[in-house]
């Protein structure tokens, strides 16, 4: 997976967000990647991750799957439209279920897919998955902005 253009990579490649942006240093560089009707990513645990030893802190997991959600909008939004780039999305609401604690000795795996959108939203369902035990859930709402919004056209 990782040879391949990520979602964030093809559209995105400028992005300075902290949980995708590919252009931040810093960030956790999220890369996403369609696979039949829900979008993946996988993505690597550091120590400095933790929440305390060998536990993945629940406000990274809160971006982690923010991200990866909002990007499965994204590219719904556009495959929707029959467009060739996604529309800016941005998170309404979102809300996290932290199941039990996320190793971090392993790779995680972020699987979303969309259940229900307009033109111009749609709401994702995700999870994050340690050694194939889903740890934590997600259930989300992203917007297309239009012209005037802080985030339009940040990719």
């Amino acid at each position: 997976m990782t040879s391949q253009l990520s979602l964030q990579d093809l559209y995105g490649p400028e992005s300075v967000c902290y949980g995708c942006g590919p252009a931040n240093p810093r960030g956790l560089h999220v890369r996403s990647f369609p696979d039949g009707d829900e979008v993946v990513a996988d993505f690597h645990p550091e120590p400095h991750h933790h929440a305390f030893d060998n536990v993945l802190n629940g406000g990274l997991i809160g971006t982690l799957l923010d991200c990866h959600c909002n990007w499965t909008a994204a590219y719904h939004l556009m495959s929707r439209r029959g467009a060739d780039k996604p529309p800016t999305t941005v998170t309404a609401d979102y809300h996290i279920r932290l199941l039990k604690p996320t190793p971090t000795d392993a790779p995680v795996r972020l699987r979303a897919h969309v259940v229900d959108s307009t033109d111009d939203r749609a709401t994702v369902e995700g999870t994050l998955e340690s050694g194939g035990v889903v740890t934590a859930t997600c259930r989300a709402t992203f917007v297309a902005v239009k012209p005037g919004h802080p985030a339009y056209d940040r990719w």
